[in-house]
Formats: C-alpha cells, sequence, structure tokens
C-alpha cells in the first residue's frame, strides 16, 4: 500500500481515541474549556449518562461568531503562540484537540456570544461534517451540545458501561473539579432532575469540603500548608484514623490540574508508612504548586499525568511536608476542633499539639517504674482519691470543676480497666487509652530519635558481598555513590552487570543486604529517593519498642498511669500504635448521655 496523507475526518477520529474515553473525558474537556474562558457558573445537562446527550453552558468570554469553525479546527486554539508558551503553559487546555475529537464521533453544536455581541452565532457539525455557521439567540457565554455520542464509531460505543456507571465517573470528576475550584458554581441534571449543586464559595473553603467528602473526612483532616524551594503544598490529608480500603480519596492537583503522579503517590505513602494500619489507604486533597517551567503538562494526551524537572526535588518535598504533619498527631490533638459550620474560621485542622500551661501549684515529682517523664498536680489528686467521708457510698469523689485551659488533653487518670486500658476524665467527658499501644508508640519514637541523632552508622563487611545486577542498577549504584554512602552501604562498580558490597548499615547487618541494597537501587532509579534502609530500620525499632512496651494485664499505679498521659501528649504520631492501630478514643459527656437517654 502506498504512502498516502489521511482524510481529516480519521485524524479526528483517531485522536479521539485518545481524549475522548468516554462521556466523563467530554465532560472534562468542555468543561476545562468554559474555566479556560473565564467562567463563574457552568451548567452540566446529561441524558442517559452523558451517552445521548452532553450539554455544557457557561457565563465566560465567548467566542466571536466568525472564529467558531476555526474553534474546531484540529490544533486551533487561543492559548498558546509560541515554544514559551507551551513551556510556562498555565490553563487547562491548550492543544486544540478536544472540540474537533468530540465533534468527529457526535453530532456536535457549538453556540457562543460574547458580551458586546448583539447576538450569538451557533456551529453544528454531524460526524465531523461542518454545517453553516448561523445567527442564534444565546445568553453571554458559551453552550456545546454534544449528542449521540459515538453514534458513528459503533466499536467504541458498545464499550460503554451501563449509564449508571458513566454518570458516576462524571461525577467523580466533578467532585475533583469542586475541590479545585470552589469560587465556580457547578449545577449538574441528568435526565431532566436537577441531582448536584455546588455553591461558588471562598477559596478553599471548608463548606466545598464538606460538599464533596462528608463530614467524616472534615472532621477528621489537617490541614498542610507549607512552602520551600519555590514549591508550595497546602491542602488536607486525612488523620491515619480516617483511612480508607481503597484509594478513592485521593486527589492531587498541580498548578490546578488535576493529576496522577508516581513519584509523589510514593511521597505520600511513605510519610503515612508509620502511622498507616496494613493495607489501609489514606486520604488527601492536595494542592502543588510550583513555577509552571519546571514541570511539563503535555506528557499525556489527556493531560492526566505530568513530568517535573526536579522529580526528586518535588518528592523530598512532599514527602517531609507529609511526614512532619503527621509527626504532630499526638494523642489528645483533636479533642478540641469544633463541629464544622460551628464557627466561620473553621478549617478543619485540629488543635495545635502540645498541653496547656500548668495550673498554679503543679511542679514535677518522682519518675514512675515505667522510666516516664511525670507532672502532676497533687492538690487535684488530693480531692480526688482523698478518703470519702462516713456517710459516703465509699466511691472517690468525682474531679473538680477546672477550667477547660487547665485540663490535660487526655485528662487525668481514674481507673484502669481488665489491666488493658485506663480510662481518664478530661474536660469533655471520657478518654480510654490501650496503654500497650500507648507505650508501645512512645518507645518506638524514643528510639527512632536516638538513632536519628546518633546517624546511620556502616559495618565494614569481612568478606565483600559480590552481586550481580543489571546494567542500569550498577549505573545507579555508580552515580548515586554518595547516597547509598549517606543510607550506610559502601558499594564499588566492579563491572557492567556487577557490584562489590564493602559495607552495610550497622543496624542492619544482619539481614539480607543484598536484597534491600537492590530495592534501595530500584527507588533510587524510579524515584530519586529511597526510604528502605529507614523503614528496615524502624520495623526492627518496632519491634524493640513492642517487646518493651509495658504489657497486659499489669496494674499501674495512677501516677504511672498520669505518666503515661502525658507522654502520650508530647510523643509524636502517639495517636496510632507502631502498626497504625489507634490507641486512644474519647466519648464527650453528651454522647454518654444519649446511651442513656438523658434528657429525652
Amino acid at each position: 500500500m502506498p504512502i498516502r496523507p489521511l482524510p481529516e475526518l480519521l485524524i479526528n477520529q483517531i485522536a479521539a481515541g485518545e481524549v475522548v474515553e468516554r462521556p466523563a473525558s467530554v465532560v472534562k474537556e468542555l468543561v476545562e474549556n468554559a474555566l479556560d474562558a473565564g467562567a463563574t457558573r457552568i451548567d452540566i445537562d446529561l441524558e442517559e449518562g452523558g451517552v445521548r446527550l452532553i450539554r455544557i453552558r457557561d457565563d465566560g468570554g465567548g467566542i466571536a461568531a466568525d472564529e467558531l469553525p476555526l474553534a474546531v479546527s484540529r490544533h486551533a486554539t487561543s492559548k498558546i503562540a509560541s515554544l514559551d508558551d507551551l513551556e510556562a503553559v498555565a490553563t487547562l487546555g491548550f492543544r486544540g484537540e478536544a472540540l474537533p475529537s468530540i465533534a468527529s464521533v457526535s453530532r456536535f453544536s457549538l453556540a457562543s456570544r460574547r458580551a458586546d455581541d448583539a447576538h450569538g452565532a451557533v456551529l453544528n457539525i454531524d460526524g465531523g461534517k461542518l454545517g453553516e455557521v448561523m445567527p442564534k439567540a444565546q445568553s453571554p457565554g458559551t453552550t456545546v451540545e454534544v449528542r449521540e455520542l459515538f453514534y458513528n464509531v459503533p466499536a467504541r460505543r458498545k464499550f460503554l458501561r451501563a449509564e449508571r456507571t458513566e454518570l458516576g465517573h462524571i461525577e467523580e470528576w466533578l467532585r475533583s473539579l469542586a475541590l479545585a475550584r470552589p469560587d465556580i458554581e457547578l449545577r449538574v441534571t441528568h435526565n431532566g432532575k436537577p441531582t448536584r449543586r455546588y455553591r461558588a464559595d471562598a477559596a478553599e473553603s471548608p463548606a466545598r469540603l464538606l460538599e464533596t467528602l462528608g463530614e467524616d473526612f472534615a472532621r477528621q483532616s489537617l490541614r498542610v500548608e507549607h512552602a520551600g524551594a519555590g514549591l508550595r503544598l497546602h491542602g488536607w490529608i486525612g488523620l491515619p484514623s480516617y483511612s480508607r480500603a481503597s484509594a478513592d480519596q485521593q486527589y492531587l492537583y498541580v498548578n490546578g490540574r488535576s493529576v496522577r503522579d508516581r513519584s509523589i503517590a510514593h511521597a505520600v505513602k511513605m510519610a503515612y508508612q508509620d502511622v498507616l494500619f496494613h493495607g489501609r489507604q489514606p486520604a488527601y486533597v492536595l494542592f502543588l504548586e510550583i513555577d509552571p517551567t519546571r514541570v511539563d503538562v503535555n506528557v499525556h494526551p489527556a493531560k492526566h499525568e505530568v513530568r517535573f524537572r526536579d522529580a526528586r526535588l518535588v518528592h523530598d518535598f512532599v514527602y517531609r511536608s507529609l511526614h512532619e504533619a503527621l509527626a504532630e498527631t499526638r494523642a489528645g490533638a483533636a479533642a478540641s476542633m469544633p463541629p464544622p459550620g460551628s464557627d466561620p474560621s473553621y478549617s478543619a485542622m485540629p488543635a495545635a499539639a502540645g498541653h496547656a500551661a500548668p495550673p498554679s501549684g503543679w511542679m514535677p515529682t518522682r519518675q514512675s517504674p515505667l522510666g516516664l517523664a511525670v507532672a502532676e498536680a497533687p492538690a487535684a489528686y488530693a480531692t480526688l482519691y482523698a478518703a470519702p467521708p462516713a456517710q459516703d457510698s465509699g466511691y472517690p469523689q468525682a474531679m473538680p470543676d477546672a477550667d477547660a485551659g487547665g485540663v490535660p488533653p487526655l485528662g487525668y487518670a481514674i481507673a484502669q480497666l481488665h489491666g488493658i486500658y485506663i480510662l481518664a476524665e478530661n474536660a469533655e467527658g471520657l478518654v480510654v487509652v490501650d496503654m500497650h499501644a500507648a507505650h508501645e508508640r512512645i518507645g518506638y519514637e524514643k528510639l527512632k530519635g536516638a538513632h536519628d541523632a546518633a546517624g546511620l552508622t556502616s559495618q565494614p563487611l569481612l568478606v565483600p558481598i559480590s552481586l550481580a545486577v543489571a546494567e542500569r542498577e550498577a549505573d545507579v549504584a555508580e552515580r548515586e555513590q554518595a547516597t547509598l554512602q549517606a543510607l550506610g552501604f559502601e558499594v564499588i562498580r566492579s563491572g557492567p552487570q556487577s557490584l562489590s558490597v564493602r559495607s552495610v548499615p550497622a543496624l542492619l547487618a544482619h539481614a539480607e543486604p543484598a536484597a534491600l541494597l537492590r530495592d534501595v537501587l530500584a527507588d533510587l532509579r524510579e524515584h530519586g529517593e529511597s526510604r528502605r534502609v529507614a523503614a528496615a530500620r524502624d520495623e526492627l525499632l518496632a519491634t524493640m519498642a513492642c517487646h518493651g512496651a509495658v504489657r497486659a494485664n499489669r496494674r499501674l499505679t495512677v501516677p504511672e498511669m498520669n505518666a503515661l498521659l502525658r507522654d502520650m501528649e508530647a510523643t509524636e504520631r502517639s495517636g496510632q500504635c507502631n502498626h497504625g492501630r489507634p490507641t486512644w478514643a474519647r466519648f464527650s459527656l453528651a454522647e454518654i448521655d444519649r446511651w442513656f437517654l438523658r434528657g429525652r
């Protein structure tokens, strides 16, 4: 067959195969065009999950009548004019492929009017065949209608799913958009019935967070705000206790664009590694802002992926930002968070970690047998545990009333339950602590702190290990010698596909250094960074902390219980044990009242 140019219609349909996967892809491309046009309100009308009809109406700047045919021409755009524009593109759409691709596989209509025009104009296209531009009554903005998607490509149409499934994909994408653009009003109808309305609100509004992800996420999330090295990361991350069975609440935006990025996903996973229960997924809504010239958004036809000029810097920045934020998940830190909507300044962020200033009369007392720092309030405990009056029933008296600022977040211990749980009373109600899990985390963090202060030391091998590797792994080992040295490995390239391992991390010398090194090299090649050594070290320290933690059925004195509570409040990540399980729970007095139907 001789070489010949493809027909324009076939070119558009091939492009449609890349850009238009399903109705949700059409909605994405058209809504992004509306946003780029400056729309503040977008109406989305759907029928049969978007297969029968997708109509997008916006109040943006509009298109001149004589430019309508150009708008549906391939690679025609108002958003870039030079290579410099492409390297610093800030708009959501810029390829100029979406409209002609969609129009080639549907019955398509494009109507628009600029604010100063006397009337609007419309252009109809049927399966890629252009009609004439005609006058039309049209409010300022643009209306795009896509009917009978894939009617002329039956092989593509048969791969579409059920109406409910296709609608679900559209709703999920709109949820992602609503999180990124709370300043835009979105109205959705399906089969003639209103199904969703996102009202315009202030940027990063808690109200939009509640609308999209629900009250549970809003109550159990941390506000993140961190900047450095020309990067800014902000948004919300779910507390470890709010983990998911799947990755259904993971939203990442780079310069406002919703993307998937394996390097950032890996950084998030590593940040949660020490606090998440096995097999669970974190929830997050994160916005990364970076100079547009340092990120390439032109690497995927549907713009789902990006490429960073310095992926290692971005990975490390995201990891450290979230790692530090999660370090503040101390037990008791969330106890004073107001309910959503109760305070206009509410930001879904738990109270700052640490405890309030101790009331006058507090003083340090003896060390408990647990070896934990202790600070008691003798006057309060003298009242609480004083001998009851002769006429009393014999039970201890209640804790005296105290200002909320004078009661530590986890309160004062009042009892031990079945040798497993500590019961404490704080300003809000009852606190229950798993004493083994809590002490395990405290010991683990102390061991980590000690080893971090000392640094990773190397242990020379009596006989170097010869390791056969792929050539690309040997290249990484040669290039990353300094990084490997910092991790405790001394590795020399001994051939095109071989390495000589002369030193290994001292703490892990009895593990399998060859397998660990392979994993480290794989991480360095894919992510430019590795926490394999730290993770292996932490696993060993966690085991040591578990064996050293106070066991069940160990009877603790009141000072010992309170020492544990105070150390929990001061220890990073103490809300979860080393395995990601919660260490404490709280029950407000109002909640306990409901158990007994009080006030009804």
